[in-house]
């Protein structure tokens, strides 16, 4: 009897019959699943896609045509500006600070842009770079949001979570408020802060039971230090300016963000595409929506077969998580001494026996939006057919980062 591994090999094989491999798929009905069960996890609070999660403007345009999904948040401004110009949004949050000169006077010299796209900020260094650009007097209002570094200090010289924001604390937070607002040319609308030990770190690492135990407890205790702090610093903000939003979360994190009286909206991307690195997570796991194909080109023993290409490794941490994954058919594994390869990856397994030349091997990527920048296109599927192929950010001439 066929598994749902087989069927869902079946028919990616099928769909995708007449192209030459390496390529990239999202499976439409999967993408649709994710981005409904992540706008129910918010609990009505609306989700802010994350363009770098996702990397192609009819996905992001698909996503934001959904129920509960509203505006965008951008990795760089080039790019917001680019995403605004195309009609993708009129509302896009730069996660980022920018030093990009070239993007601010675009900014700054055309008031439409000004008025859909929102500047992040986490100190006064940021704002005299803007002011050096383009005086206040000869530029339209700019919006900011205040970046608040959500990480964890449970004790001094104990750091849990990215490097961020210097803004830590809530008074920190409304001095810089108060300085903003202070500013000619600035306008406060936001404050974000985003929980990336909570959101971007999987609390069920496999065969690591220990280290799964552990993360969950440090998890439930930043959370509740984060509830506290957070609210104490949106109050503090918002003595000095009338906030639209606050944002925080991601894909890990959608359910318990929202339940946070003080944030307004969450950020949520990966999970449209639920890359391996969801994998790990107990309280929800995306439905496996992008893949990208490699073609079996050799048999170097019987019980391998080489595919062309495959070393498609994300960013982060150097480690075996951060390795793209043979998917399609079940029963495959990297090689320890190789991994994935630049020009060839060797996969061993169960099913490598049964591997001829010319077969297609699936393989899902660690991390979401990073897949995109490897091919020009993404075909995507419904059933058995490929429906439509839409460029990715990298297929338009675009690489913003």
């Amino acid at each position: 009897m066929a598994t749902e591994s087989d069927k869902l090999r079946e028919r990616l094989d099928r769909a995708t019959a007449h192209l030459d491999p390496p390529y990239a798929v999202v499976d439409l009905t999967a993408f649709d699943a994710n981005a409904t069960a992540l706008a129910d996890r918010a609990a009505g609070k609306p989700l802010r896609v994350a363009s770098k999660s996702v990397r192609s403007r009819d996905l992001l345009s698909r996503a934001l045509g959904r129920p509960g999904w509203r505006g965008v948040m951008a990795f760089t401004l080039p790019e917001a500006i680019w995403l605004v110009r195309q009609g993708v949004s009129d509302d896009v949050l730069v996660a980022y600070p920018t030093a990009d000169r070239g993007a601010l006077a675009e900014l700054a010299g055309d008031p439409a842009l000004a008025a859909a796209i929102t500047l992040m900020v986490d100190g006064t260094e940021q704002l005299d770079l803007v002011d050096a650009v383009r005086a206040p007097a000869g530029r339209p209002e700019l919006r900011v949001c205040l970046d608040l570094d959500a990480s964890w200090r449970p004790v001094r010289g104990v750091h849990v979570g990215v490097r961020r924001s210097p803004v830590h604390s809530a008074r920190a937070a409304g001095a810089l408020a108060a300085t903003v607002a202070g500013r000619a040319g600035f306008r406060l609308v936001g404050l974000m802060a985003y929980e990336a030990q909570i959101a971007g770190l999987g609390d069920a690492p496999p065969g690591q039971a220990l280290l799964g135990a552990a993360i969950r407890l440090t998890q439930r205790g930043s959370y509740r230090e984060l509830l506290a702090r957070r609210g104490a610093a949106v109050a503090a903000v918002r003595e000095h300016a009338e906030l639209e939003f606050v944002n925080g979360g991601g894909t890990g994190s959608v359910a318990a963000t929202s339940a946070d009286p003080a944030v307004t909206e969450v950020t949520a991307g990966s999970g449209l595409y639920g890359p391996t690195l969801f994998d790990a997570y107990r309280a929800w796991q995306p439905t496996p929506a992008a893949f990208f194909a490699c073609a079996v080109v050799r048999r170097p023993a019987p019980g391998l077969a080489t595919v062309l290409g495959g070393g498609w490794i994300a960013s982060g941490p150097a480690a075996p998580s951060r390795l793209p994954r043979p998917w399609l058919p079940a029963g495959l594994k990297l090689i320890g001494t190789e991994g994935t390869g630049e020009v060839q990856t060797p996969l061993a397994g169960t099913a490598a026996a049964t591997l001829r030349v010319g077969d297609r091997v699936w393989f899902r990527h660690a991390k979401a939006g990073e897949l995109c920048e490897h091919v020009n296109e993404l075909h995507l599927v419904e059933g058995d057919e490929v429906v439509a192929t839409v460029p990715t950010y990298r297929g338009e001439g675009h690489a913003f980062l």
